[in-house]
């Protein structure tokens, strides 16, 4: 087999033809030589490269010569194709350094570290010397002078040196004066260091002497620029001229960087190499290698195919902290993330347009009631177990936050504190303790309440600020400076929160995360029956494992109540059979786990009794026997769910069952109504303008069903609605139609 190499596209290829003796670079050009002016490609006639087919041909040094399809490398700018050939060039000498770099690589924390160690790792562990020269004008000189025959050369290493070269070569008459005379040394000033330039057409025009007295240029190429950008660390503080102690001892290492994947074989390396090299130390302790940001469909973003985001218009859309916040939550920045700017807009509601609201609904009352936290703090355990929970919540997040920041997992960070205020603090806290703000006096309890909303607010605007620092800065000011907790000017000026253990309460995150599980269930079934919320229903029960569980529930249960609007929860035994379990094999998980014994362990899974399926849930896995061998299985193998009985609707979650009770009532039903009524008052009292503390008079078009539940339940359309006369007329002129289940009527509402 014979394969052809192509001679001048890289060093090994050059390298290898060189050693076998064939065409070498020379040859090559003194052909190219008598073919000046010629097409290399793309000829009229014939092109340089049938010219050399047919000299191959001629010196018999071609076995054949066949036109084939293939890729070529062609100049960015220009689409044309480009020839390669090899250079002399001046190298540093990374190959002595290359284990020593590859060994304190291994101490930077990089992300993702499959990058620091696949992809950077593996540059290192192969790295050649680095060619340091470049055949350009514009940049840093090499500050390389040598004779014409090469035996002598200098090396400069700072205007001080090279003005005694250039006295040397006056003294030897090689040189009419010193170019740089008005330059002062030691005078590190700007003014200075303008009198001196250092460009390739200034410095090209000093000869210096060599020891023997031969004439030295200075060598033409320039320094590749990313030693520049490699430099940078120490170049910033015009080491080793200036700041030499700070920069060795405390200026040289960055405690971050973050640059594309690309970088690995640029910036990233040449930092490395040359701390390596200068400092036997890392240029930075923590590196984020950013990924690439592609359309909703996962293709690279181009202006040519029409699918790149317009920067400017998607922050004048959506606002910078918004288009921020989604960025960082929906990916880890070193993971590709597909943009999508309708996903802009769902952050912005559902993330910022929640805490908004939230702040809103303090506002609201706090201004009520002259709220300002002048009141000393309301000592914890005196507080309501629903702020102690909130407070634990909040102390766990900034603990969790901290770590993720110190970590540099923004993402995380992100999504944890998304997660509190959407889940935990306004649909828990806000909406079960929303009454505490309206209702009652202004004491303890009410004060408590303010306090906790007024704490988790500030605490996440302080959370929040690295990743959305305008929004989060305006949230943080407009709640401190009307109040007596002494802010700073700027969220960016205080303290970031710190995790108080003593406030954290494990068994009380537990208990309420129980409530949120059970509500979440029960909420599912009247969603899945078509039952309202509004509309309460009789009883759940739930199977309790043990004691503990029962006591967990047991405290929550007028929580959990109040949710979901039921009037009772009634804990039953696991084995009471009451509720009949059922088991099925999980398939998707079975089949990775067990291979070619999952059709045997899905069969043992099948014969399980209640007693099984009750032991797997409690402990979370089970030990069976199958083919004389013993295996565990364990939650996520299988699928238990809960047979329905008559009435009754069941749903199981993280271990926990509910039946809920689906039968209605004629009480029940006629509750419903005054809830839906209650609605209907407060939403036109809102529509109409009317004040939260506004007490009003309702009149209600006649309605025989309507008229039997406001009976039933006069005293509570009244207390929630703030009505002080209530009555049913004939007729109404001006008045707002309304309509649910199966009744229409007309409300009219005037101020008491």
């Amino acid at each position: 087999m014979i394969i052809h190499k192509k001679i001048i596209t890289g060093f090994i290829v050059f390298s290898c033809n060189k050693k076998q003796n064939n065409l070498d670079q020379n040859g090559l050009s003194d052909f190219l030589k008598t073919s000046q002016q010629e097409y290399v490609k793309e000829a009229p006639e014939r092109s340089i490269d049938v010219e050399l087919a047919i000299k191959l041909k001629i010196e018999n040094k071609a076995f054949k010569v066949e036109k084939y399809l293939h890729s070529y490398p062609n100049c960015w700018r220009t689409d044309k194709p480009i020839l390669y050939y090899p250079l002399d060039s001046w190298f540093i000498k990374v190959t002595d350094f290359r284990d020593r770099m590859f060994e304190l690589n291994s101490t930077i924390n990089w992300k993702p570290k499959a990058t620091g160690e696949g992809r950077f790792g593996n540059w290192l562990a192969n790295a050649n010397d680095w060619n340091l020269s470049r055949s350009r004008y514009w940049g840093i000189p090499l500050p390389l002078w040598r004779t014409e025959d090469g035996t002598e050369e200098k090396i400069v290493g700072s205007i001080e040196e090279l003005k005694l070269e250039m006295q040397k070569a006056v003294s030897a008459g090689l040189m009419s004066k010193d170019i740089y005379e008005e330059f002062k040394v030691g005078d590190f000033s700007e003014e200075n260091y303008s009198t001196v330039d250092l460009h390739k057409n200034i410095v090209d025009a000093i000869i210096l002497v060599s020891d023997s007295g031969k004439p030295m240029k200075r060598e033409a190429d320039l320094i590749d620029v990313w030693f520049d950008s490699g430099s940078v660390p120490y170049a910033q503080w015009h080491y080793p001229f200036e700041n030499k102690e700070k920069v060795e001892q405390t200026w040289r290492k960055a405690d971050f960087i973050a640059e594309g994947v690309d970088q690995t074989r640029g910036w990233f390396y040449t930092m490395h190499a040359i701390a390596t090299m200068l400092f036997d130390d890392v240029a930075y302790k923590n590196v984020v290698s950013n990924g690439l940001v592609l359309d909703k469909n996962g293709q690279k973003m181009s202006k040519r195919l029409g699918n790149a985001a317009d920067p400017f218009e998607i922050l004048k859309t959506y606002g910078p902290d918004a288009t921020r916040w989604y960025m960082i939550s929906n990916a880890n920045p070193w993971d590709n993330l597909k943009f999508d700017a309708d996903s802009i807009s769902e952050v912005r509601n559902k993330f910022f347009g929640t805490l908004y609201n939230t702040y809103g609904f303090f506002c609201l009352y706090a201004n009520l009631d002259d709220f300002d936290y002048s009141e000393p703090d309301i000592p914890l355990e005196k507080r309501p177990e629903i702020d102690r929970w909130i407070l634990s919540e909040l102390h766990s997040l900034i603990a969790k936050v901290d770590a993720s920041f110190e970590d540099y997992e923004p993402t995380r960070a992100a999504r944890a504190i998304s997660e509190f205020v959407q889940e935990y603090l306004s649909n828990w806290f806000v909406r079960l303790s929303r009454r505490r703000f309206w209702k009652g006096s202004y004491g303890e309890d009410k004060i408590s309440a303010y306090q906790t909303l007024y704490t988790c607010l500030v605490t996440i605007s302080k959370l929040g600020a690295p990743i959305a620092p305008f929004f989060m800065d305006r949230l943080y000011k407009d709640l401190t400076e009307n109040t007596d907790k002494n802010g700073k000017e700027s969220v960016h000026l205080s303290d970031f929160p710190k995790s108080d253990g003593s406030i954290i309460n494990k068994t009380l995150e537990r208990k309420m995360e129980r409530a949120q599980t059970i509500s979440s269930l029960v909420l599912s079934l009247r969603q899945r029956e078509k039952i309202k919320v509004r509309q309460p229903l009789q009883k759940i029960m739930i199977p309790v494992l043990d004691e503990a569980t029962r006591n967990e529930i047991i405290a929550v249960s007028d929580l959990i109540k109040s949710e979901v609007n039921v009037k009772e929860i009634e804990l039953i035994d696991e084995g009471s059979g009451i509720l009949v379990k059922q088991i099925k094999p999980n398939f998707k998980k079975l089949g990775p786990h067990f291979g070619k014994d999952m059709k045997v362990v899905a069969q043992a899974i099948g014969r399980f009794e209640a007693e099984e399926i009750s032991l797997l849930e409690k402990e979370g896995e089970i030990t069976i026997s199958v083919n004389e061998k013993n295996i565990k299985l364990g939650l996520d193998d299988v699928e238990i769910s809960s047979q329905d009985i008559e009435g009754w609707l069941v749903a199981n979650n993280n271990g926990i069952t509910v039946a809920l009770d689906v039968t209605i009532t004629a009480d029940l039903k006629n509750e419903g109504i005054a809830r839906e009524l209650v609605n209907r008052i407060q939403n036109i009292r809102k529509d109409s303008g009317f004040e939260v503390t506004d007490r009003v008079e309702v009149s209600i078009l006649k309605n025989e069903i309507l008229e039997l539940a406001v009976q039933e339940n006069l005293d509570y359309i009244k207390q929630e609605t703030l009505t002080e006369v209530l009555q049913f007329v004939g007729q109404i002129e001006k008045g707002t139609d309304i309509a649910f289940d199966d009744i229409t009527t007309k409300l009219n509402i005037i101020k008491h």
